[in-house]
């Protein structure tokens, strides 16, 4: 049975770290890191029969405006249309419903987020941003 969660408690954080760690986006991000980053955001567990397959989290003032962080389906899981669920639910979430913008970053995988309204920015250049890497 497949399951999407905001408990925090139910997070297999160790899991999570894991995935992280090596992937091109958070590298190399601690596990401490990655605790401060749960505990400051609205997040999403996707479990099969019980087991942490995937995660997300949303950065949000719950009104105007939320940023998707962190989707991932565990490599063993893809291809089942989890990753879809997953933001079903984020969508479909009621403390999210009064959110106006959304935005994510991707590489590869415009195609899912497509699916759920997402588009290319109208204006990029009005964006900026502060990396500290």
């Amino acid at each position: 049975m497949i399951s999407v969660s905001t408990d925090k408690t139910k997070l297999d954080i160790p899991f999570i770290h894991n995935f992280l760690k090596d992937i091109y986006w958070a590298a190399p991000r601690t596990i401490e890191e990655v605790e401060i980053c749960i505990a400051n955001s609205f997040c999403f567990g996707i479990y099969l029969d019980g087991k942490q397959i995937g995660f997300a989290r949303v950065i949000t003032d719950y009104v105007v405006f939320a940023y998707l962080m962190d989707v991932f389906i565990d490599e063993n899981h893809r291809g089942n249309g989890y990753s879809s669920l997953l933001i079903d639910a984020m969508m479909k979430e009621p403390q999210l419903q009064l959110v106006k913008i959304w935005r994510l970053a991707t590489t590869d995988a415009h195609f899912l987020y497509q699916k759920f309204g997402f588009k290319l920015l109208a204006h990029p250049e009005k964006l900026m941003e502060k990396v500290l890497l």
